[in-house]
């Protein structure tokens, strides 16, 4: 008899996963026998990209969610239509994110690399807590967050506006958030990774140096399935299930930059962020939203 697939019977939902790092995860995470749930912010396009997974990784157990995580109504949306789909989830990747050239404001009067980079997994974290029990969260971050700069007393970055510190920041605070995450959580196996400069569209709305660079250098960038195999590594291998806490980058650990080993700062953002989200903020993983 033929061996069972790496991944059979596990759920896992990638946030982001209508397109680049994130598709290329889900198709990776299916092929290997786990039913996968992936988040739009489109339901058409959301629909479409799953349908996309579904043929390329040859497995019906594909399921879509339509949901914007820059506002706090749509996480929690989001995280009620999961509890009431997955019995148990083996697998969080937070990998939604974003990047913007100026200055905006959710629905909710954050900043918005913020709002989503950060606050949308630190919320959807903690409300899928009762289905991640033993499971693995894995979140995007890079190495960009060495050019982050957290202050805990402008964490909508009021005082002044720099797209690609700002982004940085919010890669930082992933970091920031994992390692807390292990911390609270020991029975958790939280940890980020750093995917390299990967081409996907990431970014195409905004204008600046950024888009210039992609369309000069894109072809030289990562493929998305390139750039998520760490993350898929993290999700399902053996050995990543002794990592807890840790940053990763070619399924190798990795130290990042020392604001991002402040556990100080970590505790902190902790606290400020809780608040904004309206959750306790000594709950390890908990809370009432």
């Amino acid at each position: 008899m033929a061996d069972a697939p790496l991944m059979a019977g596990k759920s896992v939902l990638v946030t982001g996963g209508t397109g680049g790092i994130g598709k290329a995860t889900a198709i990776g995470l299916a092929a290997l026998g786990a039913r996968v749930g992936i988040t739009g912010r489109d339901p058409a396009r959301t629909e479409a990209a799953a349908a996309g997974i579904r043929a390329a990784a040859g497995s019906p157990a594909i399921d879509a969610f339509a949901a914007d995580l820059s506002v706090q109504a749509g996480v929690r949306r989001l995280a009620a239509q999961v509890l009431e789909t997955y019995p148990r989830l083996d697998v969080l990747v937070n990998n939604a994110g974003g990047f913007w050239a100026h200055r905006h404001v959710t629905a909710d009067g954050l900043e918005h690399t913020f709002a989503l980079n950060h606050l949308a997994p630190f919320l959807l974290t903690h409300l899928l807590r009762d289905r991640l029990d033993g499971g693995r969260v894995v979140t995007t971050a890079s190495d960009a967050h060495q050019s982050g700069r957290l202050a805990l007393d402008d964490l909508q970055s009021e005082r002044s506006y720099s797209a690609m510190r700002v982004y940085g920041t919010s890669k930082l605070c992933n970091i920031l958030f994992t390692r807390q995450l292990a911390a609270r959580a020991p029975e958790l196996r939280a940890n980020c990774f750093h995917p390299g400069v990967v081409r996907t569209g990431f970014g195409k709305n905004e204008m600046g140096m950024w888009k210039v660079l992609t369309t000069v250098a894109g072809p030289f960038f990562r493929t998305p399935a390139r750039g998520a195999r760490s993350l898929v590594w993290l999700a399902r291998s053996d050995e990543a299930a002794g990592l807890t806490g840790d940053y990763v980058v070619d399924e190798k650990v990795q130290a990042p930059s020392a604001q991002a080993r402040d556990d100080d700062l970590a505790a902190g953002l902790w606290e400020r962020s809780a608040e904004l989200v309206g959750l306790a903020a000594d709950a390890p993983t908990g809370g009432t939203a």
